[in-house]
């Protein structure tokens, strides 16, 4: 029998269609554009004054805002998103409409007019900067620890270590005051310990609502996460240089640096040891990839090669030259 022509279609002038762009691009780069910005404008604040600078403040609390909730939002879902606003901006505001209308958990304090319109006697931006680090404090404690109260408390302290750097400065800049700072930490004498004691307490209440209320997917790492590592860590080593060198407050400087090595420590080397090892067991796995391929190609000792099969009977063609 003869073979069958095969069917021929006409040509065509249409294009090929465009390659979709991967699911996570966006969750992947949106992150680091906002990070990258985020550092230039913090690198940008001791460069700054007065009305300036307290712009400045406003927009960098609001660039780390939508930086960790965007990041909530693309790395884990709606839901995770919503429990981080719901639980950090929303608590955040609580805590301080009663702390600056009772002195509760922190002491005594009142702001200034220089961070922007006030609910309350509250700046709406003081609450945005809540959520700002207790997303990246929360995501370093799930990356350092297991389920449990230890990882709440570990991102509390993260969350808490912060303010020793940030109440300082703020002070300094004259955004809020306190009305009784003693006891204070030395060479700190502008803001009492029972500041800091309130964040440490209130940091608690709001990790350990958080990962319940957030879901299964923020209590799990995610390889979208290195972008809050470096802003948490950035944040570390950001502020101990202003402080140290360009704001004049070395002793905040020093006790910041100690409050936020407990996470940012920790974080830094679990991180150096994975870059470190991730080169060793790529060749690993490349070695034994090659091994297998070269066990596979190697050719079976005893059994027949293909050309001594002898040919079949009757003039037969090898099964794929016959014709229907």
């Amino acid at each position: 029998m003869s073979r069958r022509p095969g069917r021929v279609f006409p040509p065509t002038d249409r294009k090929p269609a465009p390659a979709a762009r991967p699911a996570g691009t966006l969750a992947r780069r949106l992150p680091w554009l906002l990070l990258g910005v985020l550092v230039l404008a913090q690198i940008g604040y001791p460069l700054t004054g007065d009305t300036v600078r307290a712009r400045l403040t406003v927009a960098t609390v609001g660039l780390g805002y939508l930086l960790s909730v965007s990041h909530a939002l693309l790395s884990r879902g709606p839901r995770t998103a919503a429990a981080l606003v719901l639980v950090t901006t929303g608590g955040g505001l609580g805590v301080e409409l009663l702390g600056v209308a009772t002195g509760v958990p922190f002491g005594g304090y009142h702001y200034s007019g220089e961070l922007g319109p006030k609910l309350a006697g509250v700046p709406l931006v003081i609450p945005l900067a809540w959520t700002w680090m207790a997303w990246p404090a929360w995501l370093a404690a799930v990356r350092l620890s297991r389920p449990g109260p230890g990882r709440v408390v570990l991102a509390a302290v993260g969350l808490a270590g912060w303010d020793v750097f940030l109440d300082p400065q703020m002070v300094a800049e004259g955004y809020w005051s306190w009305q009784d700072p003693d006891p204070a930490l030395p060479g700190v004498p502008e803001v009492p310990v029972s500041n800091y004691l309130g964040w440490l307490l209130f940091a608690t209440l709001l990790m350990s609502l958080l990962g319940p209320v957030a879901g299964r997917a923020a209590r799990l790492p995610n390889g979208a996460d290195p972008p809050m590592y470096a802003l948490y860590l950035w944040t570390y080593l950001g502020s101990l240089l202003a402080h140290a060198v360009f704001l004049g407050l070395p002793a905040s400087a020093g006790w910041g640096a100690l409050a936020m090595a407990v996470v940012a420590g920790p974080l830094a080397v679990t991180l150096a040891r994975r870059r470190h090892t991730r080169p060793h067991t790529a060749s690993a796995s490349a070695g034994a990839t090659d091994s297998a391929r070269a066990a596979t190609s190697a050719p079976r000792t005893g059994a027949p090669s293909t050309g001594s099969v002898p040919s079949t009977t009757g003039g037969d063609t090898a099964a794929s030259g016959r014709t229907g």
